[in-house]
């Protein structure tokens, strides 16, 4: 049996052919001196693929190298590969003449599945219409051809703003991973490296998320029997004391290949089933797993590599220092520095912080989303080029002109006060636009849509809001304020 190489987000037992298949790991220090990481992202990534390597015993041939290719150079042998979730890993992979590339894993839909489905449809690629095809093909939450519950999507039910009457749901914490020796060496060696010179980003801290498959299924266990029911109606809320909410805290896990998305689906059908958590939670949680995760996956090999680099609004501001280095201290606005520091505590806030408060500001602000991708994917301890590449390109910045999502994702204050508890003893006031008080998010909304209406003119979602903008007369002196304001941290 050839040795199968596992890169580190290939950890899970899905990634061998049988359980005593010879594995090669390879570490290289060359990944995390080429850009600046969270330092809580490369502590995850290293101490997990040093756990897989533990776990192996002499099953697996452990390296660390300066470059995979330095690795490589040590190992005579053939090798196979699962495909890589790069397309800089793959193109590397392929020019080994001793390494053959297997189909990928870890995901629901295949590829060749994916691109005959995508290749059949006529106008944009849409998440509702893979979506449901996706439930159809692996028979999730179906009663023959139709939606359990006869509708496919709940998500109108799922949209509550945190409850007023509590700082936290009334839901356990997840469980919190004990470090060990393996977290010890990972955090000496990172202390280390950092005197030689490689810099990261963020704090250190506790390790929070999962590394080994045994902490991953506890952590699944935990969220579908105490706060799957919970996590529907408040997905898109957002708390400052209650970062974790009823999230499962999980994507992490996934995107090490510690847990393969289907046991996650079918524990969450089965819950329904059981009548252990409501329907709308379900099928929010399948929705994210078995649609966008997989949707944004097979989108990043669908389109060719050009599409990383797409701006169809035309933006050329670059990302600002304060943002780039989790200045969370030099913010005064409460949403902003709260996410911001979220990202610079943990290597990560859920989805919608990252959607309505960082993606919506960088949006409003006409940065670069090139720049956005990257900086996401350094600082997440979920970030990887696919997973960014269509939530950020596609999806918050809005730079395909509706080729995923059919708005942009853009707002003023008003949405992000129904959805959170931020706006209340702010500085700014998310009902102005002019003024020392002015939300910086009301008023970049005004000034996103007057610089880009050519380029989104037409878009049925934004009609109303044209209107009002048509109605403004002060939206001059917005746009002049805005303008003043630049890039400086709000």
């Amino acid at each position: 049996m050839s040795r199968r190489w596992l890169f580190a987000d290939q950890l899970g037992p899905h990634f061998l052919d049988d359980r005593h298949q010879p594995v090669l790991l390879i570490e290289s220090k060359a990944v995390f001196r080429r850009r600046v990481f969270h330092r809580q992202k490369a502590h995850l990534v290293l101490s997990a693929l040093r756990h897989r390597a533990a776990e192996l015993g002499d099953q697996a041939r452990y390296l660390r190298a300066e470059t995979y290719r330095d690795g490589l150079r040590r190992v005579r042998e053939p090798l196979e590969v699962c495909h890589p979730t790069s397309r800089r890993a793959l193109d590397f992979v392929r020019r080994q003449e001793r390494v053959s590339v297997l189909p990928a894993r870890g995901f629901v839909t295949g590829l060749d599945d994916f691109a005959d489905w995508a290749d059949a449809r006529r106008g944009p690629l849409r998440l509702e219409t893979f979506y449901r095809f996706a439930r159809q093909r692996h028979d999730v939450l179906v009663e023959g051809d139709e939606p359990t519950g006869g509708r496919w999507s709940l998500d109108q039910g799922n949209r509550q703003p945190p409850p007023k009457d509590a700082d936290h749901l009334p839901v356990p914490a997840p469980p919190m991973p004990r470090e060990d020796d393996i977290d010890a060496e990972v955090r000496a060696d990172l202390d280390r490296w950092e005197r030689e010179g490689i810099r990261f980003a963020g704090q250190d801290g506790p390790r929070r998320f999962p590394v080994t498959r045994r902490e991953a299924q506890a952590r699944l266990r935990h969220f579908l029997r105490h706060r799957l029911p919970l996590f529907g109606p408040y997905e898109d809320a957002m708390r400052s004391t209650d970062p974790w909410l009823a999230h499962s805290t999980l994507s992490s896990s996934f995107n090490l290949g510690l847990l393969h998305p289907m046991e996650a689906i079918r524990g969450a059908e089965q819950a329904y089933r059981a009548k252990a958590a409501p329907l709308p939670s379900v099928e929010g949680f399948v929705r994210q797993l078995l649609g966008w995760r997989d949707f944004v996956w097979n989108l990043y090999w669908y389109h060719d590599a050009g599409w990383r680099d797409s701006n169809a609004l035309a933006v050329r501001r670059t990302v600002p220092a304060w943002w780039q280095e989790l200045d969370a201290d030099a913010v005064r606005a409460h949403c902003l520095t709260d996410v911001l520091g979220g990202v610079r505590e943990h290597g990560w806030v859920h989805h919608i912080p990252r959607l309505m408060v960082l993606g919506n500001y960088a949006l409003q602000r006409g940065w670069r989303p090139a720049e956005l991708v990257d900086w996401f994917h350094r600082n997440f301890v979920d970030g990887y080029e696919w997973v960014m590449t269509g939530n950020v390109i596609g999806m918050s910045q809005y730079a395909h002109l509706g080729q995923l999502t059919t708005k942009p994702y853009a707002s003023g204050g008003a949405y992000i006060n129904r959805m959170s508890d931020y706006c209340g003893g702010c500085p700014y006031d998310p009902k102005r636009r002019l003024g020392d008080t002015a939300c910086p998010f009301t008023a970049g909304y005004w000034s996103f849509l007057h610089r880009n209406r050519q380029r989104i003119t037409g878009n049925a979602r934004l009609a109303r809001s044209m209107k009002q903008l048509d109605r403004l007369t002060d939206v001059d002196a917005v746009l002049a304020q805005e303008k003043q304001r630049g890039d400086a941290a709000p």
